[in-house]
């Protein structure tokens, strides 16, 4: 078991700083006219992280898999229901340049979905999870 860290504090207005107890941080806001627009809303981190966790995901593994990956690119559009009042679905794109057989890609991506600790969240979560993967 891990422990994972964070702190977050009201700078002023809507600005709020947070960081992960290892020296890094990031201000979340809340944009024009409410907020400043000096960084993204929470709910777009969360769709942030989970874009960066599929990439670093899939990275980790392509490493284990001997796959070298020459270009990794991961677009993630996410809905927001107002009925809901967050998000309900989620559309990944996956751009994987390599010359490794494609089957081999193909894998890469199952396990990376399997693997990513973030999807697992939005997936519990009840989030529609569509992808599409281009090799």
């Amino acid at each position: 078991m891990s422990k994972l860290f964070s702190t977050a504090k009201l700078v002023k207005d809507l600005r709020i700083d947070v960081d992960n107890g290892r020296n890094h941080a990031i201000c979340l806001d809340q944009p024009k006219p409410d907020g400043t627009d000096m960084g993204p809303t929470a709910l777009e981190l969360a769709v942030m992280g989970y874009a960066g966790c599929y990439a670093s995901i899939a990275a980790l593994t392509a490493r284990k898999m001997r796959i070298i990956l020459n270009d990794l690119e991961v677009k993630t559009e996410a809905i927001k229901s107002s009925d809901v009042g967050t998000i309900t679905s989620a559309k990944t794109e996956i751009t994987i340049k390599s010359s490794a057989p494609k089957d081999r890609l193909r894998r890469l991506h199952e396990l990376t979905v399997k693997d990513c600790p973030v999807g697992l969240l939005f997936e519990k979560a009840g989030v529609k999870l569509e992808y599409k993967l281009n090799v």
